[in-house]
């Protein structure tokens, strides 16, 4: 795809956090969003991302915004065809300390007052859960079975599929070298490739 001269919305940055903004943008009924990738997709910090995603955050909001990932990976795939490798496998956090032990029953009474699962266990419970890991130091663990991994290069190539049915442009191999601003507000792009008004 050629470079536009005007769109609407510029992102910049064809990953996992730009792709997934175009996505949500093109959702939202926004029909004149262009995004700008200096490579290729995902060729950035996306594709040597682990894929963990844990919800359990100490704030509501941030937990809430990852438990709508967990929702919505399980259902990117069959809404454009593009496989996201989603492995809702669970996730068991360690405690070696007392320290961090308290600090995990604190999460773990916060999670449930928004009727967030997950299961405070035993070093016991916990080897259990995983045999591989010992269970010497351990104090405790919290178990959250519906945290998971996905493959990040997939899952990105999944937003960008669903941001174009949507009417997204992505164009890749274009580098952002600048802004021209008017006030606070960026009026036009500068690219190697020329200017995005």
């Amino acid at each position: 795809m050629n470079l536009p001269s005007q769109a609407r919305i510029v992102v910049i940055g064809g990953g996992a956090v730009g792709c997934s903004i175009a996505y949500h943008l093109g959702k939202l009924g926004q029909k004149d969003v262009l995004v700008l990738e200096k490579s290729g997709l995902t060729h950035g910090s996306t594709w040597h991302a682990a894929g963990l995603v844990g919800q359990l955050r100490s704030k509501r909001n941030l937990t809430r915004l990852m438990q709508y990932g967990v929702q919505l990976y399980g259902k990117l795939e069959a809404e454009t065809g593009q496989a996201t490798e989603w492995k809702p496998v669970g996730s068991l956090r360690l405690a070696s300390s007392e320290e961090r032990w308290s600090e995990l029953k604190r999460m773990a009474t916060t999670a449930r007052s928004f009727d967030f699962e997950l299961h405070t266990l035993s070093p016991k419970e916990a080897h259990d859960k995983f045999p591989l890991a010992t269970s010497e130091g351990v104090v405790g663990a919290v178990f959250v079975p519906n945290d998971g991994s996905v493959e990040p290069s997939s899952l990105t190539m999944a937003y960008a599929k669903g941001a174009r049915s949507s009417g997204v442009r992505i164009v890749e191999n274009v580098l952002v070298t600048g802004f021209e601003t008017e006030g606070r507000r960026i009026k036009c792009v500068l690219t190697d490739q020329g200017a995005v008004d």
